[in-house]
């Protein structure tokens, strides 16, 4: 089965073909913002980090923007520095260009002022954009799809009706050959369990056992309870009463299929079928951290309604709850709530996810793309200096 993609130099297939400006730090952000506006194809991270980072956190901001620079929905880049920061434009750069598309730096000390460097970064990106029109989409074997799984603003229907779809679509999209990230690390306590018997080997079932307690720990050492942000407000008056609770609805996503790999923070998926990828269960880290491995298109469920989108990747947003369908229509590409009303099959119900999944692979647009959210958050390990 196929969808229609585009091919890049590397032989990786997008779903998408944008033009990417990426601000190294936060004090070009403003330029590269100006460059994007106004101009359809190129898009822009608001990326407020950059400066000031060292070691692990300097190397998880470079790898996220690497990572946005090299994702296959990306026709070429363009990468806006400042010119003093400790994480350069020219070392971004030179870090994507190995994928084998156009990629330019520019920094505004050098050019000479943020006029100047507008105007030049305009006419670099209307070159790039002239040279992605030209690339038409081809099929392309649905295999080659990685999928980002994500829940947000959950409520009783999540884990009773669009987890489970989700769940059903990451199940013929495995069967399929593609590969599938579970993330929301914090979001598994209570059900971590579960999980790891699902492991292809004890040494995976254990470091899914690891990461909650680390995370635990962490949130221990604080002198917090991860339970005072988990479950969220929203989240207990749409009927969630405890994390267990939530996190037994959340691993739904991820389907039934064998855990094959875990992986660190935005790094890629070295197998396919199902991945965890160890974020934070913060909806833009997380989703910011799959598209940096790789991941060309999102599913997300929400019971109460979220916005979210992505700066590079279609994000289908499905809720089980038909008052949030009603309200949010403008935000829900899929209502599921037939499930509840058992008009429908759960797997029934992952078939459509799945059929709409390949749509928008192919070109269709979600109310997302339509109203242009394109949220980026990078998570921050330490402090700056």
């Amino acid at each position: 089965m196929n969808f229609q993609g585009y091919r890049r130099p590397n032989g990786k297939a997008g779903v998408r073909n944008h033009v990417l400006v990426i601000p190294s730090v936060v004090c070009s952000q403003g330029a590269a913002e100006a460059i994007t506006r106004n101009v359809k194809g190129a898009v822009y991270l608001p990326n407020v980090f950059g400066c000031a980072q060292v070691g692990n956190d300097r190397e998880q901001t470079k790898r996220t923007l690497v990572g946005f620079g090299t994702n296959p929905n990306v026709f070429a880049v363009l990468v806006v520095g400042n010119g003093c920061e400790n994480l350069p434009a020219k070392e971004v750069a030179e870090a994507i260009a190995p994928s084998g598309k156009r990629v330019e730096f520019i920094e505004i000390q050098e050019v000479g002022g943020t006029k100047k460097t507008i105007a030049k970064g305009k006419r670099i990106v209307k070159e790039m954009l002239a040279d992605a029109a030209a690339l038409p989409r081809e099929p392309i074997p649905l295999s080659e799809i990685i999928l980002a799984t994500e829940c947000g603003g959950s409520d009783y229907s999540s884990g009773l009706a669009s987890n489970p779809a989700l769940g059903a679509a990451s199940d013929f999209l495995v069967e399929a050959g593609g590969t599938v990230i579970l993330s929301e690390t914090t979001e598994l306590i209570g059900a971590e369990h579960l999980l790891a018997r699902r492991a292809r080997t004890g040494e995976i079932g254990k470091q899914v056992l690891d990461l909650i307690a680390w995370w635990e720990k962490e949130a221990i050492a604080t002198g917090q309870d991860i339970r005072g942000a988990n479950p969220a407000p929203g989240n207990i008056a749409g009927g969630i009463t405890t994390i267990e609770e939530k996190s037994l609805g959340c691993i739904y996503k991820g389907g039934t299929k064998i855990l094959e790999e875990v992986i660190k923070y935005a790094f890629p998926p070295t197998k396919k079928g199902l991945i965890l990828m160890d974020t934070p269960g913060h909806d833009i880290d997380q989703l910011t951290g799959m598209m940096a491995g790789g991941a060309q298109i999102t599913v997300f469920t929400t019971g109460r309604g979220t916005p979210t989108g992505s700066p590079i990747a279609p994000v289908i947003k499905i809720t089980g709850n038909a008052e949030t369908a009603r309200k949010m229509k403008d935000n829900i590409d899929l209502n599921v709530n037939q499930v509840l009303q058992g008009k429908e099959t759960v797997k029934d119900a992952g078939k459509r996810v799945f059929d709409e999944m390949i749509a928008v692979a192919s070109g269709k647009i979600t109310k997302a793309e339509k109203l242009g959210q394109r949220d980026f958050c990078i998570f921050k390990i330490g402090l700056n200096f």
